[in-house]
């Protein structure tokens, strides 16, 4: 007899994370296991990825998806005793996932009728019970349905009912099998979901507890996460060198760190000061030879941040690439490393001076502040970005503007406190003031930079942290809170981003911007 290949009768089954091509078959398998009841729409999926990809789990069998589960991490202790499941996913988004929260909360399982008795469900369990440990989370917390509860409902209350499946009296599909995973009632909650006509809207709140739980003296509810900025209105006049150029850049950013700033932010173009001194006078010859100096300013500004211990926005500055000028503002941590956002709406002006091309990604950063965006001058200007920002996890957009006039000025300054009211996210602007008679098309400035909030109790009263005096050289330096936000956003008087009616209208990029390569 030949020796077997055992590999034609494997049969592979696999638990892996979610990805997006599994998105179209969960909705078919979700047609199957609650044809009744409201299905998954993708944004609702693509969300789940972006936000808590390690937290979506699937069952692979033979190459089809035979079972899911989904979940969020919470401070369970921040949500009322009777949430609703809308309450607790975001309405099915989980972009209220907290990353420093304590409780893993699981907000749907679905196993494939044809499948199971293969403890698919007990499999998607333990993936759950694995992350929480790998996590150190202190629990899981589900909100379980109760199926066969409207077969009895005319005889015994919800309780009675609950406790009689506790009891092995009656056997629930949900219920039952949630007991034999290691899970506790806790309560039951009423209008739990709507749609859940089998458990006439009734859940059962449960809790698995990680016994390998270690609490870290570092995790701990916060009063305050304050940030400093300092923001620069930079006078623009005429120079002689790079040198000096520098010099006076040191100079804000020393007093940036003199006053334990976390970010300095510089204006838009406010390196078109250079032009003063070099001889070309026709402004679409004299930005190529501006961009010549981005070397000189990148090592400039890089050096700036880390001997200072600054982040610094550095304003923006005209980049040739590929025989393209761009404009580019760059981000320099004050760990030594570097990123960039392209402006991605040309103004007539940029376009028919200097022949500025537009930029196709919209960037947030990672910083040890938290996640920023950056939006040059007359990006604010345009909704979708600031919105598409605010949903990458950005808590502050800052702004470098370059305007001539005071009618310039406030469409930036308006703009950025609608969007900080729209997004519940603070806005920095910072703009250049002053002169420069020898360059042209960079005549004259307007600007009062600063620095706003949302609209609420929480924040300043007008919504201002603090603003320059107009049309002068000098600074402003303000604190936001970030935990402030973070209450304001789950609780405050309006939550425009809770709010958003998503079943209406979404936001959503021809061109993806997280793998679209970057320029170089």
């Amino acid at each position: 007899m030949s020796k077997l290949d055992l590999t034609q009768y494997e049969k592979k089954i696999i638990v892996r994370n979610m990805q997006d091509k599994d998105i179209e078959q969960i909705f078919e398998l979700q047609k199957v296991c609650f044809p009744d009841m409201d299905p998954w729409k993708r944004e609702h999926l693509e969300s789940h990825l972006t936000h808590f990809a390690e937290g979506q789990f699937v069952v692979e069998f033979e190459g089809k998806i035979i079972g899911s589960c989904s979940s969020l991490i919470v401070n369970f202790d921040e949500y009322d005793d009777k949430h609703t499941w809308d309450d607790i996913t975001d309405e099915g988004y989980i972009t209220n996932h907290d990353p420093d929260g304590y409780n893993l909360y699981g907000i749907e399982v679905m196993v494939h009728p044809d499948y199971r008795g293969m403890k698919i469900g007990k499999r998607l369990y333990e993936a759950r019970k694995e992350l929480a440990r790998s996590l150190n989370l202190k629990s899981i917390i589900i909100g379980g349905r109760i199926p066969n509860y409207h077969k009895h409902e005319d005889e015994m209350s919800p309780r009675e009912y609950v406790e009689e499946v506790r009891n092995q009296n009656i056997y629930d599909p949900v219920l039952t099998f949630q007991i034999m995973n290691g899970f506790t009632v806790m309560r039951i909650n009423p209008d739990y979901l709507p749609d859940d006509e089998q458990s006439l809207k009734y859940a059962t709140l449960m809790e698995w507890n990680n016994i390998d739980y270690r609490a870290r003296t570092k995790r701990y509810f916060k009063t305050s996460h304050p940030v400093r900025i300092m923001v620069i209105q930079y006078m623009m006049k005429n120079i002689d060198s790079f040198e000096e150029f520098a010099k006076q850049c040191e100079y804000y950013v020393d007093v940036a760190a003199d006053y334990g700033s976390d970010f300095a932010v510089f204006p838009e173009i406010f390196t078109t000061q250079l032009m003063s001194f070099l001889e070309e006078k026709v402004p679409s010859q004299a930005v190529r030879k501006l961009s010549s100096y981005t070397e000189e300013y990148i090592e400039m500004f890089t050096h700036l941040a880390v001997k200072y211990n600054v982040n610094i926005i550095g304003g923006s500055h005209f980049v040739e690439e590929e025989d393209q000028i761009y404009n580019i503002s760059y981000l320099f941590r004050r760990d030594g490393t570097i990123e960039k956002q392209y402006k991605i709406h040309v103004t007539p002006n940029e376009r028919t001076w200097w022949g500025i091309q537009p930029g196709d990604a919209v960037k947030v950063f990672d910083t040890d502040c938290g996640k920023i965006a950056i939006q040059i001058c007359y990006d604010i200007q345009f909704p979708e970005l600031a919105r598409y920002a605010v949903d990458q996890g950005a808590n502050i957009i800052f702004v470098p503007f370059c305007t001539d006039d005071r009618q310039g000025y406030l469409r930036v300054r308006y703009c950025a406190q609608a969007r900080a009211v729209e997004n519940q996210v603070y806005t920095v602007i910072a703009g250049t003031v002053g002169n420069l008679t020898q360059v042209e098309n960079m005549d004259i400035q307007y600007a009062q930079s600063g620095i706003f909030t949302p609209s609420d109790f929480e924040f300043a009263r007008d919504g201002i942290i603090g603003e320059c005096n107009p049309n002068v050289e000098t600074v402003v330096v303000g604190d936001v809170d970030l935990e402030i936000l973070r209450r304001q956003r789950k609780s405050g008087t309006v939550r425009q981003i809770r709010d958003r009616r998503r079943d209406l209208f979404d936001l959503r990029f021809k061109i993806d911007t997280e793998e679209k390569p970057e320029r170089t």
